[in-house]
């Protein structure tokens, strides 16, 4: 199985299962996260996702041996092969449910692509990532609105382009990596904001993820100001919002 689920309380753990390779993504393991991504977002029990890795990588990026068998491919097979991949970032930026990366050990190429695409990594101390692709004449093309999203332009210019490795601690200083922990307390760190996450309201957090995907590509402006307050219009009016601010003020957890 190169895909695990474990259930945490409200979180629903995805664990990439292929140890062996350093998780290395292929085509099975992308369709088993296309899947499961779809089944969680049915189970209201699932508020929280959280990506991880078995064994000693989160994820070392591409399944190379993979890739060499995709240079002798048509062009049309090479693009549906890429457009794969593609789609499964853009369905995990655009997921519904808070996604949190649990990196330990490397995050190479497409590793890093997949925790750049969640909405929360945490990273522990002896983590790393690295984008490699331009040492072997690749280009990181699918994961490249993500890391420059996650890292910005100006970082994601050197370490794209370089391809030299970035350590954990400075992945946190410069804003890549939201928490960098020991690793004896990765797991807990996780489950810490997990369980913060559950907390909010789950079509709140929805709207949230839908503005904030809106807004990184906005610029300030009145037409911009006119939708952001409609938004919140709308969202005051609805009952999980009601329920809420009724909680709030009767000093009770709210019922969702």
């Amino acid at each position: 199985m190169v895909l695990e689920i474990e259930r945490r309380g409200a979180a629903a753990w995805l664990w990439l299962n292929r140890p062996e390779l350093r998780n290395a993504l292929n085509g099975e393991v992308q369709q088993a996260l296309a899947r499961r991504l779809n089944e969680l977002e049915a189970d209201q029990s699932a508020r929280v996702l959280v990506l991880a890795g078995r064994g000693q990588a989160f994820c070392a990026g591409g399944d190379l041996s993979r890739m060499e068998q995709a240079s002798r491919m048509t062009q049309a097979k090479a693009k549906a092969e890429a457009r794969r991949f593609a789609k499964l970032l853009y369905r995990m930026h655009l997921y519904p449910k808070p996604l949190i990366a649990r990196v330990h050990g490397p995050a190479y190429a497409g590793g890093m692509g997949l925790a750049a695409a969640c909405d929360l990594i945490v990273a522990s101390e002896e983590a790393e990532f690295c984008l490699p692709e331009v040492k072997i004449g690749l280009v990181p093309a699918m994961i490249s609105p993500y890391i420059v999203r996650a890292m910005g332009e100006q970082q994601a210019r050197r370490y794209i382009l370089t391809g030299e490795r970035l350590a954990a601690r400075e992945a946190h200083r410069i804003g890549l990596a939201h928490e960098c922990v020991p690793a004896a307390e990765l797991d807990a760190r996780v489950e810490g904001l997990a369980a913060l996450l559950a907390q909010a309201g789950p079509q709140a957090l929805a709207r949230s993820k839908k503005l904030l995907a809106k807004l990184g590509r906005a610029s300030i402006s009145p037409k911009l100001a006119a939708e952001t307050a409609a938004v919140l219009a709308q969202v005051r009016a609805g009952d999980e919002a009601r329920e809420g601010i009724r909680s709030f003020l009767e000093k009770r957890r709210p019922g969702w």
